[in-house]
């Protein structure tokens, strides 16, 4: 687990190569995280709840990006097997896993209040401080 300067002791950076075999995809990963970690930390959005949604959102990144490179070799659509006669042309799974992995990212996006569009409505995370109960006086000075 890698700490990222300023945010790490918010939110821990996850081990990528547990979850991805790819050197190029865990560097990917990586920086990822970097750069929506250190934007939410500087617009003081950035919160330890928030951890999984920012993994989630690099997971869709890469996944859309790995997508993307089978769509670009293989095309949207894949072409019908020879010799059947009832065989169609039918949509690329890649082009409809990629086009998943951006409705994911564009959700997360908005929910982290990453994409434009929602930057002006996100909120800045709290910070929970302790409140002062009536119990806690009767416990100090019971423990005093």
């Amino acid at each position: 687990m890698n700490l990222i300067e300023g945010t790490g002791a918010i939110v821990p950076e996850p081990d990528w190569s547990s979850l991805f075999s790819d050197v190029l995809e865990i560097a990917a990963a990586k920086e990822h995280w970097r750069i929506i970690t250190t934007e939410l930390k500087e617009r003081g959005l950035l919160a330890s709840a928030n951890g999984h949604s920012i993994q989630r959102l690099v997971c869709a990144y890469l996944m859309f990006d790995r997508m993307y490179r089978a769509v670009a070799e293989q095309g949207v659509v894949t072409k019908p097997k020879r010799g059947n006669s009832r065989a169609i042309a039918r949509v690329s799974p890649y082009f409809t896993a990629m086009r998943e992995a951006g409705s994911d990212a564009t959700s997360l996006e908005s929910e982290l209040g990453i994409s434009p569009r929602r930057r002006g409505s996100a909120v800045k995370a709290e910070r929970k401080q302790k409140r002062e109960r009536a119990a806690d006086a009767y416990l100090g000075k019971a423990s005093g």
